[in-house]
């Protein structure tokens, strides 16, 4: 057999291993290392990332390639991720658009059909590295949503409205690109997409097993995050009230952008966050972890706000002043 041929084998080892193993399983093999690989390419977008990846990338071993796409990192992140096999990409940030992720879908040279998009803080274990091999040999849909595992201060969240995140994660990489959602602050908000969709021409199914989401280790890491993301929640403050919501980004999220055009009218908007997270959604059950998360995405919502109170000053302080002469 030739070095690029497809192989198929039923022999019992792991969990991943057993489903890649499935007669119905189309795999590649990597003849450097004499082992059998899902036909995935993973995309982890990165910055300054190197602890993460020491965990994120040996559970991606079972895939064929994976790229980690890195913003020029200060740290040993580079050197870490081709410690791991992995393909390292420098990516440049315009300061407007393409993100990284849009970014790596148009250019990186995958050599498979199918991409998996993780970020550093997330591990996909075993039983989801199986599922996977599974169901993308199955030809039953185009993409396939996945579950997260949300873990904050080491403790996972079963409640506060997180005990579900369901986001596209996997699919057909010719067929699926993040929502086009530029803004012009010259990078303020990042340059990863972190709440686009994905708009997928085609049908998406769900996942039974979960990736976990070892979010945020420590409370300055969220804030400063956050912060981004409240920049650009107030930049896209006017689009998700007024222009209508795609049709293309799944049922549930397309639900959700309903919600938050209600939502983003009412007053008092951190208080209620606060409210329906500790009290409706059960996160009092989830300890103090719980209690400083909850508190934490109330105070996302008064950052959101704020910046967008922030954005409309700047506007009437530079409609009220004289146009500059030369």
């Amino acid at each position: 057999m030739g070095d690029d041929e497809f192989f198929v084998e039923t022999m019992n080892m792991t969990l991943a291993d057993q489903a890649l193993q499935e007669p119905s399983v189309v795999r590649t093999r990597d003849m450097r290392r004499g082992t059998f690989k899902a036909p995935v390419s993973v995309i982890v977008p990165v910055k300054n990332e190197a602890e993460n990846l020491r965990c994120c990338l040996p559970a991606l071993a079972w895939a064929d390639e994976v790229f980690v796409i890195d913003s020029q990192s200060s740290d040993e992140t580079a050197q870490v991720a081709a410690g791991f096999g992995a393909t390292v990409i420098q990516f440049q940030f315009s300061g407007s658009y393409p993100k990284k992720k849009n970014w790596a879908l148009e250019n990186v040279p995958f050599r498979n059909d199918w991409v998996l998009i993780v970020d550093a803080d997330e591990v996909v274990v075993p039983e989801l590295a199986g599922e996977i091999a599974h169901r993308i040999a199955t030809n039953d849909a185009e993409g396939y949503y996945l579950n997260s595992k949300y873990f904050f201060l080491g403790r996972r969240i079963r409640h506060c409205g997180y005990s579900e995140c369901w986001n596209l994660r996997l699919f057909q990489h010719r067929l699926g690109r993040y929502e086009r959602m530029p803004d012009h602050t010259g990078g303020r908000t990042g340059d990863n997409e972190a709440h686009e969709h994905v708009e997928l021409k085609g049908r998406a199914l769900r996942l039974r097993q979960e990736l976990e989401h070892h979010a945020y280790p420590t409370i300055s890491i969220w804030v400063e995050k956050h912060n981004r993301y409240a920049v650009w929640e107030a930049v896209m403050y006017d689009r998700f009230l007024n222009e209508p919501v795609s049709p293309t980004i799944g049922r549930d999220k397309r639900l959700k952008r309903w919600l938050k055009k209600i939502y983003l009218r009412l007053p008092m908007r951190p208080l209620v966050r606060f409210v329906y997270a500790y009290f409706f959604r059960l996160g009092f059950l989830d300890g103090r972890p719980g209690l400083i998360f909850c508190t934490l995405l109330a105070f996302y919502d008064f950052l959101a706000w704020a910046n967008v109170y922030e954005q409309r000053i700047a506007q009437l302080t530079e409609d009220f002043l004289p146009a500059s002469t030369t």
